[in-house]
């Protein structure tokens, strides 16, 4: 992929968040156990911990990853699921049929039969030695799915095995018996580029069918006073001023509001929370922006980009470029690789200028039915 595959935009989420969220919304899994590389677990785990979710390190290798997520696990668990997050499109029916399985043998691997002709290969050549039956051979899907304490035991009687590709070939050595369990071919992997694009369109596919691509732009202006907080991209920032406005006067979020809300040809955030109504005042813009994102569920939506660009005198917002950033990725729902951010200076030209005011300009993308 050039880059890691496990937060790469999909649908409105990421790779690893949609298979996360199977897991999560499933009443029969108490517990979910993350394994996420170094550079993930940084940036991920405290947006991604809580509720049943725990955020752990991975291991140098498949197998370490797998150890370290069962050492997680708490105390009482009957029966452990082992899932690749690259596996998007699994379903809540595959996950519970090799529960089921488990339950009933010790040991159960979603996979589906080949579908094309296997040939055997010479070692070291391109010669072909021997075409197998095609119909003795399914390709291993996760997850794969086991009794606690046969997984267990196979963990720690093969513990220095860094090779196995999955924990069924070490409960297999342990002379259990693994059951198949028919899957989807759905359930692939996500490992190459091309299957991004194929994963986007089943999931389309899933939910209704395929959406447009619309764009709306927005813009927003508050004049700075005294005695008020300076809110930007929901990040109340230190300065000496704040801007006046019926709400908090976050020029970034109202800004990005329209642009969202003009994508979906709905008008202005006046329109629903109009400056004329008391109950809206000092009203903080995050509410505004859930209102927003309601809208762009109600249409099917999803939000594709955001690009803001603030214009100011003071205070200078470079250095806050990436919490800027960041909270408005995390307001709005998106990863930070649909978010741009960036500030400029009014030359000392008009009010904005002379200090006396901020102004924001946003343009969203969103897809919609």
């Amino acid at each position: 992929m050039g880059r890691p595959k496990q937060f790469l935009p999909l649908a409105d989420s990421t790779v690893a968040e949609l298979s996360l969220q199977c897991f999560v919304e499933m009443a029969e899994v108490e517990s979910v156990v993350l394994v996420l590389g170094a550079d993930s677990y940084k940036e991920h785990r405290a947006r991604l911990s809580g509720g049943k979710v725990t955020v752990v390190a991975a291991g140098a290798t498949r197998m370490g990853s797998v150890r370290n997520g069962f050492a997680a696990l708490p105390s009482g668990v009957a029966v452990v699921a082992v899932h690749d997050g690259a596996r998007s499109l699994i379903t809540p029916e595959i996950v519970r049929a090799t529960i089921n399985a488990a339950v009933r043998s010790g040991a159960a691997v979603a996979a589906v039969p080949v579908k094309d002709t296997l040939k055997v290969v010479e070692t070291g050549g391109r010669f072909v030695c021997e075409t197998p039956e095609r119909a003795r051979f399914w390709a291993a899907q996760t997850p794969q799915t086991y009794r606690y304490a046969i997984l267990k035991e196979a963990l720690e009687k093969f513990k220095d095995d860094a090779d196995a590709t999955d924990e069924s070939q070490l409960v297999e050595r342990c002379g259990h018996r693994v059951s198949v369990v028919p899957s989807s071919y759905e359930n692939f992997k996500i490992t190459t580029p091309e299957d991004i694009t194929m994963a986007s369109a089943i999931i389309e596919a899933r939910r209704g069918g395929r959406r447009e691509s619309r764009t709306g732009f927005g813009y927003d202006i508050h004049r700075l006073v005294e005695g008020r907080k300076l809110w930007l991209a929901g990040v109340n920032l230190p300065h000496a001023q704040g801007l006046l406005g019926h709400s908090d006067g976050d020029v970034v979020l109202h800004a990005c509001c329209d642009a969202v809300l003009g994508a979906l040809g709905l008008g202005e955030i006046g329109v629903a929370f109009p400056p004329s109504d008391p109950k809206f005042k000092g009203l903080a813009s995050k509410e505004i922006v859930a209102h927003t994102l309601e809208k762009v569920a109600a249409f099917g939506g999803e939000i594709v980009h955001l690009d803001a660009t603030v214009i100011a005198e003071e205070p200078k917002l470079k250095a806050h470029y990436g919490k800027l950033k960041a909270s408005l990725g995390t307001v709005f729902r998106l990863p930070l690789s649909r978010v741009s951010l960036k500030a400029k200076s009014n030359e000392g030209l008009d009010a904005i200028g002379r200090g006396e005011a901020i102004a924001c300009h946003a343009v969203a993308t969103v897809l919609a039915r």
